[in-house]
């Protein structure tokens, strides 16, 4: 496929800065977050894609969302991503451009920071390219500085997060090796630094742990008990649950889902929240219950620790971005089970 560069000028981002609204979160702060993380929604829109509603009018993709009972967008951000169409975009510059347009539609802002120029996930954690030879003292001062000047960008353009994503899903640590957790200590100091810069900017923003396979119990209490141990420093435990990626029916294991989020609450005194879910794109109704089920089981965590649910890429239509696990249809239309989010 024939791919297509987004060029974001300096301009561009100062515009933001003076047309946006003084800096401010978004109304409904405290309410129960539906959200989507949407970051191959630029260069989706870039590349011609075009979103419809259920009556064939085109639509703006956020305006969709909205309209589907979305409060929340996620906006992950890599350091320096190339352009590819895949696996890059999601610079500083173009998450500040997302988050000011999602902002003026008063949707709520979490920003995931990876600390990688591309994909970091349980499997991979790689450092970014300009950081690759750093001392172990010189990624902390990385970490802090990148942390804190997007988010000096974010606040200049008007825009200051709800919630600050400190690395993702990171069972296993981030940048590899120094923050592996075979070096937990380091790793700590690593996430605590994450904590510091965004704290800096607002102590108010709630800083999250992530983590993936959120059904799984044993593996999350192996990690939040280092974590203490250690000092570590956040506000919110976010995890992840896709049943699709478990070979399993979400009926199997929701219960596991909602005894881990109920157990991380009590345990570590922390809120929580599913901060990806996803669910087979042709498996419509199915996914549409899964999402009942994931939401009711954030709720039912006892004095609203619960916080949210967010959709990862639910507009990342198969034909465009080969991904299984969005939720729209191959004419352009949301996926009924993003229905599940309006009530």
């Amino acid at each position: 496929m024939k791919k297509y560069f987004i060029i974001l000028p300096s301009l561009l981002i100062m515009a933001l800065v003076f047309t946006s609204c003084k800096t401010k979160r978004t109304s409904k702060e405290g309410s129960f977050s539906k959200g989507a993380d949407v970051g191959w929604l630029p260069q989706m829109e870039a590349t011609g894609y075009q979103f419809y509603d259920a009556d064939g009018s085109e639509k703006d993709c956020l305006q969709l969302l909205k309209d589907r009972g979305i409060n929340t967008l996620r906006l992950r951000v890599w350091v320096n991503p190339n352009n590819d169409k895949a696996s890059g975009h999601c610079s500083p510059q173009e998450t500040v451009v997302m988050a000011v347009r999602a902002q003026k539609m008063g949707m709520r802002i979490m920003i995931d920071f990876h600390y990688s120029d591309s994909w970091a996930d349980p499997g991979k954690q790689n450092k970014p390219a300009a950081w690759a030879n750093h001392s172990f003292p010189e990624l902390l001062n990385d970490v802090y500085k990148h942390t804190f000047d997007v988010l000096t960008l974010l606040k200049k353009a008007g825009v200051t997060p709800e919630w600050v994503q400190i690395g993702n899903e990171i069972p296993s640590g981030m940048l590899w090796p120094e923050g592996h957790t075979d070096n937990f200590p380091q790793l700590a100091q690593l996430l605590n630094k994450g904590y510091e810069a965004t704290k800096a900017i607002d102590p108010k923003i709630k800083v999250i742990v992530h983590l993936d396979e959120g059904n799984k119990n044993e593996k999350f209490r192996w990690f939040f008990d280092k974590a203490t141990e250690l000092n570590v420093k956040y506000d919110v435990i976010g995890l992840s649950y896709y049943p699709f990626w478990l070979k399993t029916d979400y009926k199997e294991n929701i219960a596991d889902l909602e005894n881990n989020l109920k157990d991380m609450a009590s345990r570590y005194n922390k809120e929580v929240m599913v901060v990806e879910v996803g669910g087979d794109y042709t498996l419509e109704q199915n996914t549409k219950e899964m999402l009942y089920a994931t939401i009711k089981a954030v709720k039912n965590v006892p004095d609203n620790k619960g916080l949210g649910v967010i959709y990862w890429e639910p507009q990342g239509e198969k034909s465009w971005s080969g991904y299984q696990l969005n939720a729209w249809l191959e004419n352009g239309k949301p996926s009924p089970a993003l229905d599940a989010f309006k009530n």
